[in-house]
């Protein structure tokens, strides 16, 4: 079994415990907004723009965001509607949406596309929960790696004669609480999400 060399990632190297931690903690927070992203994507029985994140539409041969081709609104709980900046992009964006994996229905009037939100079925609500727990898995394995990586920073400054024993020791300790209070905060998120999914309306 090959050990792996972790000075850090991108194998930066630390002359401090505070840079260690700092650096912990931005990459730490980063693991929770790309959580709440991948969330956002996962749709609920409410109507939610951010549904629509990762709809690609071909807007003269490149793919575009949604969001840079139309005005996006939510006029009620199980509505969605998108009004194209060029009505020629009506065909497209319906293209776009009916060829995702959110199994939406839009519909149009010539000028405004209408996406209603049905209800979910008890099946398709254990498929999203699925989903849900897998990213937030995920994220959790993130958050681990980056704790590793922190330890392995620290004990390296032990090693260098940058830090005493007593010093790697506190450290390892607050990077461990760092590491619990972010596990908790995907937890949440995650709880949080799950319950808007089985929320029946």
């Amino acid at each position: 079994m090959k050990t792996e060399q972790h000075v850090a990632p991108s194998g930066q190297t630390f002359n401090s415990i505070k840079e260690v931690e700092a650096n912990l903690k931005t990459r730490m927070e980063k693991a929770i907004s790309d959580l709440q992203h991948d969330m956002a994507m996962i749709r609920t029985g409410r109507a939610s723009l951010g549904i629509l994140d990762h709809i690609r539409v071909d807007y003269y041969g490149t793919p575009t965001p949604l969001n840079q081709v139309a005005n996006l609104h939510v006029p009620e709980p199980a509505l969605i509607t998108i009004q194209p900046w060029d009505v020629s992009q009506i065909g497209p964006i319906e293209k776009a949406i009916r060829t995702s994996d959110l199994g939406l229905n839009p519909a149009n009037d010539g000028k405004i596309i209408r996406l209603p939100i049905p209800p979910l079925t008890e099946e398709r609500r254990k498929e999203l929960v699925k989903k849900l727990h897998a990213a937030a898995e995920h994220h959790r394995v993130s958050v681990r790696n980056i704790r590793r990586d922190g330890n392995e920073a620290v004990k390296k400054l032990m090693k260098d004669k940058k830090v005493t024993e007593d010093d790697e020791k506190r450290a390892l300790d607050e990077i461990q609480k760092l590491t619990d209070s972010y596990m908790q905060k995907i937890d949440q998120a995650s709880k949080a999400k799950e319950k808007e999914i089985m929320e029946i309306r």
